[in-house]
């Protein structure tokens, strides 16, 4: 049955979820990931959704086996983050969605979701966001823009954002211009300075993104090729015409 399996009672009082599937410039995967390792966030749950490919994950320095897409606790700061090791495909999105919404609404978390525009890598990188239920609000409050432009964001993030604003549910999306072509870090880090801290009121130390970036590339270089393999897999947000 599909479901999201909790590993810990913890107390927890409406905490931010920050969600990071891979997409383009791996974003909102690098940003989750870094929030993860700099507050050494807790295993709290795995998602158990239909769809979700059957992998088994271990870890350096670590017998133990998880599933590929989890969720991370932090108490102190009510914060929750997902973090993937696998993409999505479109046939899942939907079933996964909807799994994880479920569960989102039962713990009363305000889920933070991230995306990246494809942009030239060289230029100056924009942050926008969008919301659902009531929570757009909060982005005039921490002064994130809205979109420029009109788009869709697709993959596993636009099915989870599309399920929050079906069943009216408060939720917010980030969007930053990044590379289509190279995991990004300091799109990365733009989502975490401008976005993720201000909402969520949190501190992350983000020099190390940078002075880590080509590091942070060559790590990533191969889930990037995969994710350039299987596009409609990936999350992404892009411009869509007036007549299309």
């Amino acid at each position: 049955m599909a479901h999201v399996a909790v590993h810990d009672d913890l107390d927890l009082d409406e905490p931010v979820l920050v969600e990071g599937f891979p997409g383009i410039g791996l974003v909102g995967k690098i940003a989750a990931d870094h929030i993860i390792e700099t507050f050494d966030m807790a295993h709290y749950a795995t998602c158990h959704c239909d769809g979700l490919p059957e992998v088994a994950v271990y870890h350096e320095d670590d017998r133990a086996i998880t599933g590929a897409v989890r969720i991370y606790a932090d108490v102190d700061r009510d914060l929750l983050v997902l973090q993937s090791d696998v993409p999505v495909s479109p046939q899942a999105a939907g079933e996964f969605a909807g799994c994880v919404t479920g569960w989102l609404e039962e713990v009363s978390a305000l889920p933070l979701y991230l995306s990246g525009i494809p942009t030239d890598p060289d230029g100056e990188r924009a942050l926008y966001g969008v919301g659902t239920g009531e929570a757009a609000e909060l982005l005039s409050i921490h002064d994130v823009p809205p979109p420029v432009e009109r788009g869709a964001i697709s993959g596993p993030t636009g099915a989870l954002m599309y399920e929050a604003s079906r069943r009216d549910l408060d939720g917010l999306g980030l969007i930053v211009e990044a590379s289509s072509q190279f995991p990004d870090p300091a799109a990365a880090r733009i989502l975490l300075e401008e976005g993720i801290e201000r909402i969520a009121g949190i501190d992350v130390e983000t020099e190390t993104l940078l002075e880590q970036a080509e590091e942070i590339r060559t790590a990533r270089k191969k889930l990037a090729r995969q994710m350039q393999q299987a596009s409609e897999e990936s999350s992404k947000a892009e411009p869509v015409g007036m007549y299309q």
